[in-house]
């Protein structure tokens, strides 16, 4: 709920900045929206429970009216009615990055500008680049934005689509007419994006089916093809109706795919699973993950992978956050919560100095939070260390001295500035910090975000070589918006030796649940969990921590 409504008054702010409203009304907004941020996610829910908004400095009686409003309502009169005061398309350039409310509002009142198609007749034209504040090189990235969000607007998110299918999965759940069921294609495969979602139903009478669906859901049927389409969801969702259970097993084969995979197998028998197809076809069994062409390439010289991670594997909670950088919740609250899923030790990593913009930790405040994780190490009994994720600055140092990271049990070394270096300098900055003796991981190794933005340039296998010669660990962020590192990129850094760490990179209690999807990836890349450091036992993982440096572990 927290995440929705700060997205809601950052809407309002910039719906506001649009208008040109007062600079203290927009600043309202946006302020209240980052003090809700730095709320831990308990405490918001408290306020909000009890009403006591009005005891958090910053959230006036206006912006609660709009917050109340909006948890009763579940939508915002607020936010409906400023909006209706433009074009619906004009909220289309939001979606441009580096076009704010200032430049969108220069566009509309003085251009006419109120979609994206029409800002692309303008710059057709040459006229976007004669306007002040823009220029050849604020045009060329944009025209680079609207390509990708052409391309983009067709896929969602893994996660996203995670949602909609277990929406959709509790409600066949009660068909009656449904003997069975199962998610199918894109999903089943785990791709990180999604531009379809696949069911396969074993279902005993068509006409019961109908009437159960048009008392739930909107649909299309169409008879020929033996498939529904449901309708009004942000992707297609084709549900595929089989009537035995040996074509029901066929069709949740073939519709889970690859082509390339398909292509290879049998299908004039009559199986009872879908490794008797695998069996009759003279090929070892793939797990749906696994079926993609480019693992077909990687396995000609290796086994096939028959021990792939589990999410219970895992025994080491990696890379998080807590609220002495730019997370929700305390070092406490993360490692309590991460106790109860399971967890065994774990490593907070907050933000180093340089990340200003998350709150990144001055040398003054990491002794502050070495004494406070010593204290909750006692009081706590668990095993805890203390890491940190140091920027890797544009000469591929980190952002403490030498001395200093004597501090640290654990450092992940990552990017997060000056994305626009060339592959050749990218690469050379990257290769310096996986070889600085104090890296243990790289995080988020090409730093893209998925149908945002592109990975920066970068050789990919120097990085993996450089991982492998150094024995850093990569990290597969868990995030389904980073799910980075590229899972075909895993085949290449496995031939090498490397060691793999799963983080969900987790800023809230909440976000922890996300390592999942970085498991998923992880079973992509046909890993098993003696290749991922956090599946190490305790004393083994201490050995890795002093693997080149003696630590104090």
């Amino acid at each position: 709920m927290k995440t929705e409504i700060v997205q809601l008054l950052e809407e309002i702010a910039d719906i506001l900045e649009l208008k040109g409203e007062n600079i203290f009304k927009i600043n309202a907004f946006k302020n209240g929206a980052l003090t809700l941020k730095r709320l831990n996610d308990e405490e918001f829910e408290d306020l909000v429970t009890s009403k006591r908004l009005n005891e958090v400095k910053g959230i006036g009686k206006g912006l609660q009216s709009v917050i109340y409003e909006f948890i009763d309502l579940e939508e915002s009169k607020t936010l409906t009615e400023l909006k209706s005061e433009f074009p619906e398309s004009l909220f289309e350039l939001f979606k441009i990055r580096g076009l704010g409310p200032k430049k969108i509002s220069l566009l509309f009142k003085d251009h006419q500008i109120k979609s994206i198609s029409e800002l692309e007749q303008f710059i057709e034209l040459g006229n976007l680049k004669e306007i002040k504040g823009f220029g050849a090189a604020i045009e060329s990235k944009i025209i680079d934005e609207i390509k990708n969000i052409k391309v983009n607007q067709n896929f969602i998110h893994l996660h996203a689509a995670e949602k909609i299918a277990s929406e959709l999965k509790l409600i066949f759940d009660n068909f009656e007419s449904i003997k069975s069921f199962e998610i199918s294609g894109e999903f089943r495969r785990s791709r990180e994006i999604i531009s379809k979602l696949d069911f396969v139903f074993f279902v005993d009478d068509i006409d019961k089916l109908q009437n159960e669906l048009s008392e739930n859901i909107k649909f299309n049927l169409i008879n020929e093809n033996r498939t529904i389409q449901i309708l009004d969801k942000q992707i297609p969702i084709i549900c595929h109706l089989e009537f035995s259970h040996s074509e029901f097993i066929k069709r949740l084969f073939v519709t889970t795919g690859a082509d390339e995979i398909i292509d290879k197998f049998r299908l004039d028998i009559i199986p009872k699973t879908e490794a008797e197809i695998f069996e009759k076809s003279n090929f070892p069994y793939l797990a749906p993950e696994l079926r993609e062409k480019d693992y077909l390439e990687f396995v000609q010289n290796h086994k096939s992978e028959n021990n792939l991670i589990e999410l219970e594997d895992l025994k080491g909670l990696l890379h998080f956050h807590s609220t002495f950088s730019d997370g929700n919740n305390s070092i406490k609250e993360m490692v309590v919560a991460g106790k109860n899923l399971g967890f065994e030790y774990f490593v907070i990593c907050d933000h180093s100095k340089t990340a200003i913009y998350a709150n990144g930790l001055s040398e003054e405040r990491i002794l502050l939070q070495k004494k406070e994780l010593s204290d909750l190490i006692s009081e706590t009994k668990l095993h805890i260390f203390h890491g940190i994720e140091s920027d890797i600055l544009t000469d591929g140092s980190l952002d403490y001295s030498e001395d200093f990271f004597s501090n640290f049990n654990f450092v992940v070394a990552s990017v997060h500035s000056n994305f626009s270096l060339s592959e050749e300098e990218m690469t050379q900055r990257i290769v310096k910090a996986i070889e600085n003796p104090n890296t243990d991981i790289l995080g988020h190794p090409t730093g893209r975000i998925l149908l945002r933005r592109a990975p920066y340039k970068v050789n990919i296998h120097k990085i993996i070589d450089a991982c492998s010669k150094n024995n850093v660990a990569i990290e597969i962020n868990a995030n389904p918006y980073r799910l980075d590192l590229d899972w075909k990129n895993i085949f290449y850094a496995r031939e090498k030796g490397c060691l793999f760490s799963i983080n969900a990179d987790a800023h809230s209690i909440s976000d922890i649940s996300l390592t999942k999807f970085g498991v998923r990836i992880a079973r992509k890349g046909g890993i098993s969990k003696e290749e991922v450091i956090n599946c190490f036992s305790l004393n083994e993982f201490k050995k890795f921590l002093n693997r080149k440096i003696r630590r104090d572990v």
